[in-house]
């Protein structure tokens, strides 16, 4: 079973259309004992830093989320909120990866918002993914680059498309929206 962590932030229900399509059983929950039990969590967001914080704080989840055992994957805001510190209201995140959040400068579009090109691929995520794949991005922010890189983008500037640390991964972009590349991700996910 999946628990896919229900909050303020958007986008639960495009992932569990994609855990559908794969033929995986997930739930969407906040509650704490599903979380711990479930095999697999996915921690999905879109929303703005602080106020979904706030809502992380007030159910608790925020303390729940980094003391998980089972594989975790955070996607978009939910990997910016695992990290450090988030310029998006000055929001103090979760701090599994000590990672800085950032807004990116004025220097093109911003928000950086459609498919672009991930390099770099160092994780078992990426198993059957080819470098240079093109996967879908909304963000306004971006995680600097890190020991915990396991895929890089870059948009302005270079930056981290994907962390891993022990247990817990992460992906600024969305495999949900990303085509068969996504499918392959969220499959690899499933399989760890």
């Amino acid at each position: 079973m999946i628990a896919i962590i229900k909050y303020n932030g958007g986008n639960v229900n495009s992932v569990q259309n994609a855990l559908n399509r794969l033929g995986a059983e997930s739930i969407i929950t906040d509650n704490f004992e599903l979380i711990s039990k479930a095999d697999k969590v996915i921690f999905p967001g879109v929303g703005e830093a602080s106020s979904t914080m706030k809502s992380l704080k007030e159910k608790g989840l925020d303390k729940l989320i980094p003391a998980l055992k089972q594989p975790v994957l955070g996607i978009c805001l939910g990997m910016q909120l695992m990290c450090k510190n988030n310029e998006e209201g000055n929001t103090v995140g979760m701090g599994i990866f000590d990672i800085n959040v950032k807004k990116f400068p004025a220097k093109d579009i911003v928000p950086h918002m459609g498919w672009n090109i991930i390099s770099g691929l160092n994780s078992g995520l990426f198993s059957g993914v080819e470098e240079e794949s093109d996967v879908y991005f909304v963000h306004s922010y971006y995680c600097e680059l890190s020991d915990n890189t396991t895929s890089v983008c870059d948009y302005i500037l270079p930056f981290s498309a994907s962390l891993q640390k022990d247990n817990f991964y992460a992906m600024q972009f969305h495999p949900e929206k990303s085509g068969k590349i996504g499918s392959q991700l969220l499959n690899n996910f499933l399989k760890l």
